[in-house]
This record gives structure tokens, sequence and C-alpha cells, in this order.
């Protein structure tokens, strides 16, 4: 099926998609899917109504695979990957509603990666719920084996360009990451960090106001 109807470019070949891609994976409503985008181990997949994939998005969905929310968009390059050949017992890309995830991201769910709503990921961010071993400098670190604690990223939080969330870690509501930051450890709710390792810079409270700028809704 994807070579019938994958590459065909326009609303056309949205439409046609989102017709006839139902047979292949299990679609909550009306979903865009753009020419050009991969899916692997497509009956593991789930998008609820009003998901948006862009072109050369790849969702790779082994057990327990990826649900995409409600109105979530998934921009151009970015790749969803959830391997589980190890049998490990969390992994799977559960993304909330009304998310962006953004351009050329990358999201590996080995041990699990959980996101709420209304989070988004600027472009080049990544999400990697997962790390190899390597404490025995006598043996080849690909056979030391991996750790997958899963990563949680809780409602409102928004990701900077380029930032890299490492695994085992929780984001708490309402907080921002950085551009480029490293996050290696738990972050609160409300608060903004940065560096590498990211530390908190800024508490975000109610009393301030972006007077002078210009806002647009």
């Amino acid at each position: 099926m994807f070579l019938l109807l994958g590459w065909i470019p326009t609303v056309i070949g949205i439409g046609l998609r989102a017709v006839f891609y139902r047979l292949i994976l299990k679609m909550k409503g009306l979903a865009a899917i753009e020419a050009g985008v991969r899916l692997r181990y497509a009956n593991h997949i789930t998008l609820e109504r009003g998901v948006y994939l862009d072109q050369g998005v790849y969702l790779h969905a082994c057990p327990k695979g990826i649900f995409l929310g409600k109105n979530t968009i998934v921009m151009h390059g970015a790749v969803l990957h959830v391997y589980n050949f190890r049998n490990l017992p969390h992994a799977g890309i559960f993304i909330g509603s009304d998310c962006l995830i953004g351009e050329y991201s990358v999201i590996r769910g080995q041990g699990g990666v959980t996101i709420g709503d209304r989070v988004y990921t600027s472009p080049f961010t990544q999400i990697l719920a997962v790390s190899h071993i390597f404490s025995d400098p006598d043996r080849p670190f690909i056979e030391q084996g991996i750790t997958a604690k899963g990563i949680t990223i809780e409602n409102d939080v928004w990701i900077g360009s380029g930032a890299i969330i490492l695994d085992g870690v929780r984001i708490g509501q309402g907080s921002v990451v950085a551009a480029g930051a490293v996050v290696t450890k738990d972050i609160a709710d409300h608060v903004v960090v940065a560096g590498i390792p990211a530390k908190v810079v800024k508490t975000i409270i109610k009393e301030e106001s972006f007077t002078g700028l210009e806002v647009f809704l």
C-alpha cells in the first residue's frame, strides 16, 4: 500500500491515504499524512483525529507502539523510533493532544516516552529513552547492554531547538528547556533550564509580563 499511495502528492494523496491507511494502522477520525511518510509496523501506530504527519516523517513502532493524540503535528523529517528487540517492558511512545514535534527531531522510545498535552519541541531536538552501558573498559560497549528507564514530559512544556533529553528524566509541567540544553536530571514544574548539563536559570511566576513586546495569539 505504501508503494501505491505513499508517493502521491497534494491534497489528492492526503485524501487517499486518509481513507486507505485505515486498513494498516489505527485511525480515530481523519488524519492527514503527506507524501513520503514512512511507517514500519504500522499496525502498532494509533493516530487520533486531526493528526498531521509532514513529508519525510518516519514512524517505527514495535510493540507497544506509537500513539499520537488529537491535533498533534509531526513536522518534516522527524523520527519516532521504538526498537524493542530485547523484550523491553515499557517500550513505546505516547504523545498527547495538541503537540508539535519539530523538524528533524528524534524520539527514541525503548524505555518508554510519555509526552503530555500541548508540548512543543523545536527543530533538531532529541528525546532518548535509552543509553548504553560502558563501565567495563575491557569490553566493547555494544556487549555491555543498555538502560531504558523512560522519559516523562508533562503538559505545556516547550523544548528549544537542539536540546537533548536523556534517559530516566521527568520534565515538569509548564517548564521550558532552552535551545542546546542537555537534560540529565529531573526538572521541576514551571522553571526554565539551560546549559550542559541543564540547570535552573529562572522560575516562571505569574506576576511577570512582557511589557513592550508585540504578542500574537
